[in-house]
């Protein structure tokens, strides 16, 4: 009976047992906010790049001179993102059907090489990344 006693009495050991229930989901979170962390970055850094070539594209006069203008400029430009590669950027330039004033530039961003696919965490965004800008033609 003094056996039994001094057993559920015992606390030795219940912080490492209560660290051995923690310590995975508390390193899963940890992992997903470095993920987002690098994807949320990289997202930025796609949305800085569109809406830089719509204000070089904003020399052209057309949409296919528009176009020719912000591929020239990611190509020509140093882009010195972080874990960004530029040949992975898809530009499309389109005028607006509704407004005949302004253009937008789409960026398609193919974020698969990124290293955060490889990460078990809880939950990901999509691995293409897609921002733009529009810009308004002739001022106000």
């Amino acid at each position: 009976m003094k056996l039994a006693r001094r057993i559920c009495e015992a606390r030795d050991g219940a912080s490492a047992v209560e660290f051995a229930i923690i310590a995975p989901i508390f390193i899963m979170t940890l992992v997903t906010f470095v993920a987002f962390g690098i994807y949320l970055a990289t997202a930025n850094a796609v949305q800085q790049i569109a809406s830089d070539a719509a204000r070089t594209a904003i020399a052209g006069l057309d949409a296919a001179e528009r176009t020719k203008l912000a591929n020239n400029f990611i190509a020509a430009s140093t882009l010195d993102y972080f874990m960004l590669e530029p040949s992975k950027l898809a530009v499309t330039v389109s005028d607006d059907p509704k407004n005949v004033d302004q253009f937008t530039v789409y960026i398609d961003y193919d974020a698969t090489n990124l290293p955060i696919w490889s990460l078990y965490s809880f939950a990901m965004p999509t691995n293409h990344i897609k921002r733009f800008a529009t810009i308004r033609i002739g001022g106000i």
